[in-house]
């Protein structure tokens, strides 16, 4: 071959190898490194706060003052208020007076509510429920220079009971099994003597007991008894002449010749015989039955017992009780008391004293002699 023909061949092989460059596909450009898209930080969970309790005294938690059913509701409930409406004017805490249906249901909601409950409780009531969970007393009551008070069996003035053995197989009428002089030191004593009581019905309270004496529904009746007073306002024994033995049988009634004449008064407030003042039980039903104490007598009074409580729950704020504490002692020197628990239609405390646990281990052995329990 010569050389002019293989120029001209490679000359051909080179254009042809540019054409099919230009005709192929285009060259891919290199991805560009772009910054990856902004993410938003985990917001982070909300913490949760503990609301704080309520600080007891306050309206949203209030202190409950609790008062035993004893006498009717409706004079507790009222008295109780004008209590409440002292102590919160005194200490600026709010309080809610309570009524519980009995006994048992009074300890019980103090054991259940042990740093927001106080109450007016009787010495058998006291003595349960610091047993059962340490509830403790501040005072005891004073009733006319009393820190005791007693039980009374109280029966028809024209039945033929002249003696507690006379009571062997009678009808029994008492209030409630929680109650001290209503039921406990009475349930005792007869024991203890030997007499056994026929049928027993609870009535459901000191008022009712009476009532149904009166009305011939029991034959005999259980039930709080005071000393009464001589017209010139003095109680007819005092406690020194009870401690030093000095008391007689017939000290306990009002002179048997004034009997005939005792009627309430012309405002109803007091049970009067010819100026004697009766405060025992019967006094409390003299508006519904004003010839009671012609229709009921007293047969017999009881061993002296520790006067009822006003006792705080096991976990009261310490502070808080010095304050109701303090409170309660210059109430009690008021007017006003007298139209709250001072009354003598509530549970006639004439007074409050400080009062010890130690005072009532005489009730703690009874509970032991007997075993009772507070019933469910």
């Amino acid at each position: 071959m010569n050389k002019r023909l293989v120029f001209v061949l490679l000359t051909l092989i080179v254009a042809t190898s540019m054409l099919l460059s230009a005709c192929g596909p285009a060259a891919t450009a290199a991805p560009v490194a772009t910054e990856a898209p902004a993410t938003e930080a985990p917001t982070a969970a909300p913490v949760a706060t503990e609301v704080p309790e309520p600080t007891v005294g306050s309206p949203e938690h209030p202190i409950k003052v609790l008062f035993v059913p004893s006498v009717d509701a409706n004079i507790i409930t009222t008295g109780g208020e004008v209590m409440a409406a002292a102590l919160n004017e005194a200490t600026g805490l709010t309080f809610e007076v309570t009524v519980p249906t009995s006994y048992a249901a009074t300890i019980e909601e103090m054991c259940a509510s042990p740093m927001d409950t106080m109450a007016f409780i009787p010495g058998l009531g006291y003595a349960l429920a610091s047993q059962l969970c340490g509830v403790d007393v501040a005072f005891k009551a004073v009733r006319y220079g009393y820190p005791v008070y007693w039980a009374e069996y109280i029966v028809a003035r024209d039945s033929k009971f002249q003696t507690l053995a006379d009571l062997e197989g009678a009808t029994w009428g008492y209030g409630d099994q929680g109650s001290t002089s209503g039921y406990m030191v009475p349930a005792v004593e007869l024991t203890d003597a030997g007499i056994t009581p026929g049928e027993q019905k609870q009535t459901g309270g000191h008022n009712q007991t009476v009532t149904a004496v009166y009305n011939g529904e029991v034959d005999f009746g259980t039930v709080f008894y005071s000393v009464p007073l001589t017209p010139e306002g003095a109680p007819v024994f005092t406690y020194d002449d009870y401690v030093a033995g000095k008391v007689t049988a017939d000290m306990y009634e009002v002179p048997a010749d004034v009997i005939p004449n005792c009627a309430p008064d012309a405002e109803g407030k007091k049970l009067l015989c010819d100026g004697w003042r009766v405060l025992d039980a019967r006094a409390n039903i003299r508006v519904e039955a004003p010839d009671v104490m012609q229709k009921v007598r007293i047969l017999a009074i009881s061993q002296a017992i520790p006067n009822d409580t006003l006792s705080f729950g096991p976990e009261f704020p310490a502070d808080i009780r010095t304050q109701i504490e303090d409170a309660l002692v210059a109430f009690a020197g008021t007017e006003a008391w007298g139209t709250s628990i001072g009354s003598a239609d509530f549970y006639g405390w004439s007074g409050i004293t400080p009062a010890t646990d130690a005072e009532y281990d005489m009730v703690r052995a009874m509970v032991a002699a007997t075993g009772y329990t507070a019933p469910k």
